[in-house]
């Protein structure tokens, strides 16, 4: 009669153990990583290669920052399976038009502590060198966009020309506003100047003054509001469109369902309000591939209205064929 196999595996260990020999220990777990892959993702619009890439994220006490009542935005966060403070995405964007490479925001660099300052690594794991980037068009000039364009006071982007809107400059890097400024807001300025003057001093920078195309298949388009110059930009080809909106956005967990909901960060919040609806709006009608700043990384995907709001659409995951 056989056996049932537990009783047959029991006397083969006790017969082992019997004769001396060890019964084999099972093996011990692999440690964790707990670190994640590169972070690029790529993607294409007609002719043109768009490689949305991560600085990293940083923690924001989002209940206390958006403009309603904070157990609303509570609420609303963890019906979205997140919690306080919420880790925000900080994404810049690299677009590859085949004569020119040209990245739109820098991530923070080392103005908003060891979580972020990771593109220029995540630049490099994508293919690219800093050395390479023709133009930087900066949506707007807060130190989680611009902060990368420096490290220890040098330019890290030779090449590049750096390009903003005119009103940003000049309200960011006035030394007069600075002064006037409360002091919980200094920072702000010191941050732009800090990124921005060493371009300025190389002769690296020109401001945008007028919405149009900047080289072919990128345009700007000037959407005041969170910032007095804040800047988005439109990638064109072959009628497909993507437009990168910078801060049009920082929670989507809020302000897809509200857009009306404004952040202590707007400069202007009526305006900031108002232009997130022009661009979101224009991008649900037409079909526009959108890219966020600060929606979860890569920061890409649809818009379709949804009552008073709107519906985020993620992309599809691609293998790029």
């Amino acid at each position: 009669m056989i056996k049932p196999l537990k009783q047959t595996l029991l006397a083969a260990a006790l017969a082992m153990a019997a004769a001396g020999l060890a019964v084999p220990a099972a093996q011990a777990a692999a440690p964790m990583v707990k670190t994640p892959a590169p972070g690029f993702y790529r993607v294409m619009v007609g002719d043109v290669e768009v490689t949305p890439i991560s600085d990293g994220t940083f923690d924001l006490p989002m209940d206390q920052y958006m403009r309603e009542k904070p157990e609303v935005t509570r609420a609303a966060i963890a019906k979205n399976f997140l919690k306080v403070p919420v880790e925000t995405s900080d994404n810049a964007f690299l677009i590859n038009t085949g004569s020119k490479l040209v990245l739109v925001d820098t991530g923070a660099g080392a103005l908003m502590g060891p979580t972020v300052g990771k593109f220029v690594n995540n630049l490099k794991a994508a293919g690219y060198q800093p050395e390479q980037i023709d133009e930087i068009y900066i949506t707007h000039m807060h130190g989680d966009h611009v902060g990368g364009l420096v490290n220890n006071g040098q330019r890290v982007f030779p090449n590049a020309i750096v390009r903003a809107g005119k009103a940003d400059a000049d309200y960011w890097l006035s030394q007069a506003n600075m002064d006037k400024a409360p002091a919980d807001k200094k920072d702000f300025f010191k941050g732009a100047m800090a990124s921005i003057n060493p371009y300025i001093k190389a002769g690296k920078f020109k401001a945008i003054d007028a919405d149009g195309e900047l080289v072919p298949g990128v345009a700007a388009m000037a959407e005041h509001g969170h910032t007095p110059g804040h800047t988005v930009y439109m990638v064109e080809s072959h009628g497909q469109k993507l437009v990168l909106i910078g801060d049009l956005i920082h929670l989507a967990a809020v302000q897809f369902d509200n857009p009306q909901v404004t952040i202590a960060f707007d400069n202007d919040e009526k305006a900031a309000y108002a232009a997130r609806k022009r661009v979101f709006d224009e991008a649900a009608k037409n079909g526009w591939l959108v890219g966020g700043a600060h929606l979860q990384f890569p920061g890409l995907g649809h818009l379709t209205t949804q009552g008073k709001g709107y519906r985020w659409v993620p992309v599809n995951y691609t293998q790029m064929r």
